[in-house]
């Protein structure tokens, strides 16, 4: 199990609880390709300058988060739910875990807004990041329905508004509420945009009903905490001194209960236990559906929680930090 010196009330090394996932756990034979292609992508997106910075993307090797979280995907699809992933990466580097402050952030959003609104728009594209938004963008388009680029549309919006959100709290030395932390966390870790590809990626199609449906809602907002909430615990020892620590489960219950760091992360294990609990409960509602759609978006919300797991625990990115 993982541990880090130390916390400050006790002296004795933090623990991640354990991430106890009853869901299969598999790896898309394309993997290398996509982990090549991936990182050919970032470097000629712009997105990255720093030699540095690019020598962490590499080593992370973020072809096996694609890998891992859609394991079922083709080729050209792997690759593109990959890539999206490694833009919300750079994105986040850039933008949600350094000291821009909210009203910088906020500028910026006219022209992400744009890409992702305006499929026909001719206007040169100055900003990496939305050339780079602008490209995933047409990839989804030819591959997805209208209904699933407008899905993907919206939660990418709604991800984008949330880092403003996030950006208040650092620049004010705010560590918002436990409900409004976990309500916003659903949006800040854009879970629901890379959801969002999952029918794409299996090659089938949610209809609007079956996106809505009570169970299947209830499905994906049990699979978002979980997986954010992996994260929270997962990059704790990672962000503890960086500027963002604030907008993290631990961070929110130490600040509104008073207990311990090692007792946050410990209820953040039980409130997760809790979580994949619910998913079990739900799977026959779904299952009664009989709808191949959904039980392939069922499946790829499981994928999430396992292939998240197996790739943040061996991930360079997060383990350096532990020890």
């Amino acid at each position: 199990m993982a541990t880090v010196k130390a916390d400050p009330v006790s002296g004795r090394p933090l623990r991640i609880p354990s991430l106890t996932c009853p869901f299969p756990s598999a790896v898309n034979p394309h993997v290398d390709e996509v982990d090549n292609d991936t990182l050919a992508w970032l470097c000629a997106s712009g997105m990255i300058a720093d030699d540095d910075q690019l020598e962490r993307f590499r080593l992370a090797r973020y072809g096996w988060l694609g890998a891992r979280t859609y394991p079922y995907a083709s080729r050209e699809l792997c690759q593109l739910v990959t890539d999206w992933c490694v833009w919300l990466f750079a994105f986040d580097d850039a933008y949600c875990e350094s000291d821009r402050r909210a009203a910088e952030i906020a500028r910026t959003l006219p022209q992400l807004y744009t890409v992702v609104e305006d499929l026909d728009g001719d206007e040169p594209v100055e900003n990496v990041f939305a050339r780079a938004l602008l490209d995933i963008k047409a990839r989804i388009t030819a591959h997805g329905t209208p209904d699933q680029l407008d899905r993907w549309r919206t939660m990418t919006k709604d991800y984008l508004f949330a880092q403003v959100w996030e950006a208040a709290n650092r620049e004010d030395d705010v560590v918002p509420t436990i409900d409004d932390y976990i309500f916003m966390r659903r949006r800040t870790g854009a879970m629901l945009t890379v959801f969002a590809l999952i029918d794409v990626a299996a090659e089938v199609r949610l209809t609007s009903e079956e996106w809505r449906h009570p169970a299947v809602h209830a499905l994906t907002e049990h699979a978002n905490d979980v997986v954010v909430w992996d994260n929270d615990l997962i990059s704790y020892a990672k962000e503890r001194s960086e500027v963002n620590i604030r907008n993290n489960l631990v961070s929110v219950l130490v600040g509104h209960t008073g207990c311990t760091i090692q007792e946050a992360m410990d209820r953040i294990g039980v409130m997760r236990d809790e979580a994949i609990a619910s998913m079990v409960a739900l799977r026959p509602v779904t299952d009664a559906l009989g709808s191949p759609a959904v039980s392939a978006y069922v499946r790829g919300l499981e994928y999430w929680i396992s292939g998240s797991v197996d790739y943040s625990l061996t991930s360079s990115r997060y383990v350096a930090a532990w020890s």
